[in-house]
């Protein structure tokens, strides 16, 4: 079998480090596709985009670990075609109290669980991204979908939880995206030609490229960000979210919320139009 599961799990993976400063972090903003629809004066697209009291989008947490998970592939144990691989749900959290703009970072990773999902097999995958001082700054959990490598007799994980309540949402952001938005972001790091390339996409039944989930997932934080937190980034603390469907570079994001406590919010979002779920089973963290 092409994941030998005994030897999988619990394997670290090669420790990456990682650079950022205010230039990644301005990028990383623009290619979420802040200031679209917006005015540039607006201080609520400054704040991300100009170097005078900048301030970090906290789900770019997701950007130091993503060489780091790509050790991944060829790691002992795992023989797997990389155009199996589907992002299935993430999970970050921000130990900091505020995300510096300027860093140089160390990831650590291991896969801590291999689920039998029966048609596919999942790589839970936990990291850690420390500063130079040995600062903890972000933790993120992979949930790494592998198709056609389930039915060994695994254990399938828990269910999905996070279920929005029997209510009308509390709040209801609309976040645009520009038709090239993926080009942007994939500067970031992720630069999988599933996101431009056409040909690359047909192959896996889209009609055109599609935007990064990771895209996806910083527009629902910054829209919890925008409505839970008074734009105060700071605020924001952490997103759990199970990707259901792509959106398409050009739609408008849709992301409800609910209000479970002072520092819990359930979170889903669709597309515009199309009524199709994007993220499901989402719960956002903030602080008061």
């Amino acid at each position: 079998m092409p994941i030998d599961v005994e030897k999988v799990r619990g394997q670290e993976l090669e420790p990456t480090t990682f650079e950022w400063n205010d230039k990644d972090v301005i990028l990383y903003a623009l290619g979420l596709g802040v200031g679209v629809g917006a005015s540039p004066v607006d201080p609520g697209v400054l704040q991300y985009t100009y170097e005078n009291q900048l301030k970090v989008i906290p789900t770019f947490g997701v950007v130091p670990t993503f060489s780091c998970i790509m050790g991944l592939i060829g790691m002992d144990g795992v023989e797997i075609n990389p155009m199996m691989i589907l992002h299935g749900e993430q999970n970050l959290e921000v130990l900091c109290d505020e995300v510096p703009t300027k860093c140089r970072a160390t990831n650590t990773a291991k896969v801590t669980e291999v689920w039998d999902k029966g048609k596919g097999a999942v790589l839970v995958v936990e990291t850690l991204t420390k500063d130079d001082a040995g600062k903890p700054i972000f933790r993120n959990e992979y949930k790494i979908f592998v198709r056609g490598e389930g039915g060994f007799g695994g254990e399938s994980g828990p269910p999905p939880g996070n279920k929005p309540p029997d209510r009308a949402a509390d709040f209801k952001v609309e976040t645009p995206t520009l038709e090239h938005q993926a080009i942007i972001y994939r500067l970031s790091g992720d630069r999988n030609p599933l996101h431009i390339d056409p040909q690359m996409a047909a192959m896996v039944g889209f009609e055109r490229p599609i935007l990064h989930g990771l895209c996806t997932y910083g527009n629902v934080g910054r829209a919890v960000i925008e409505a839970c937190c008074g734009n105060d980034p700071t605020k924001f603390k952490g997103l759990d979210a199970r990707f259901a469907s792509p959106v398409i570079p050009g739609e408008t994001i849709v992301t409800e919320i609910w209000k479970e406590s002072d520092t819990e919010v359930i979170v889903k979002a669709n597309v515009k139009g199309r009524g199709i779920d994007v993220v499901k089973n989402a719960k956002a963290t903030i602080s008061v």
